[in-house]
């Protein structure tokens, strides 16, 4: 019997099967677990698309975590899949590379800057009290960081997005805690996503991570940061919230 048998979750921003969240996806029914996907707009076709490759095949809703009304109607429209939800996987995130990425950090206009912060760090709050009216005792929230209690090259305004991801997931844990449910990121190493190559000079990450992860690291492997967000899914952390799990190969915990 899997970790995740007998569980609902919910994965939401799912497009390629490159992404972080289709790894998930994965094992997570591996483990077990009913699983519905969300994504939006014309994502929605490469979504179903790479989807059609698991069995069984999670049913795919449409979500766009900055529209009000898709917020509004989500526990109603999961409800025509799932009866509850055991946990929920935030793997969202967006910055104008134009604008907000690659060194362009003293010139980003607000705007640009609202809309990275709404998209990358409130939606964790938007998303999970969406989803609160179909949490099970002890559901869980995870999310996806890149540690942001540092600054990173060209990472820019995504960086300060991940901060305040990274500072909303704590307040949620604290918010949500009384109701049982557990709110925790995994901060995982530069991966080969499309969100990583949509970052100018991204790959400046891989030759800092080949030169001082500890354990190494693989950009293409997603299956130890999957893994992770899998286990704090699962019951085998009851009392785990707040927390940031770092999957990076041990980069962290090192200086220069």
């Amino acid at each position: 019997m899997g970790i995740l048998e007998g569980k609902n979750i919910l994965v939401a921003g799912v497009t390629m099967n490159t992404s972080i969240g289709y790894r998930v996806v994965e094992l997570a029914q591996a483990e077990g677990a009913t699983v519905v996907v969300s994504n939006f707009g014309r994502a929605m076709s490469l979504t179903q698309r790479v989807l059609r490759r698991l069995d069984p095949e999670p049913p795919l809703i449409e979500l766009d975590v900055t529209d009000a009304e898709h917020l509004a109607t989500l526990p109603d429209r999961l409800r025509e899949h799932v009866d509850h939800l055991d946990g929920v996987v935030h793997s969202i995130a967006f910055a104008n590379p134009e604008t907000a990425l690659g060194g362009k950090f003293l010139s980003t206009p607000f705007d640009d800057v609202g809309f990275s912060v709404h998209v990358s760090a409130y939606s964790l709050v938007s998303l999970a009290m969406a989803c609160k009216p179909l949490f099970a005792p002890s559901a869980s929230v995870v999310g996806m960081t890149f540690d942001a209690t540092v600054s990173w090259p060209i990472y820019d305004w995504m960086g300060v997005s991940k901060a305040a991801l990274e500072s909303a997931s704590r307040y949620l844990a604290r918010y949500l805690g009384p109701d049982g449910v557990r709110c925790n990121l995994v901060a995982a190493g530069p991966l080969e996503t499309i969100a990583k190559k949509a970052i100018p000079g991204s790959e400046e990450f891989n030759a800092i991570w080949g030169t001082r992860a500890p354990l190494g690291w693989d950009p293409k492997d997603l299956t130890p940061t999957a893994k992770a967000v899998v286990a704090l899914l699962s019951d085998w952390f009851p009392a785990t919230t707040g927390e940031m799990v770092h999957v990076d190969g041990g980069l962290h915990s090192t200086g220069a």
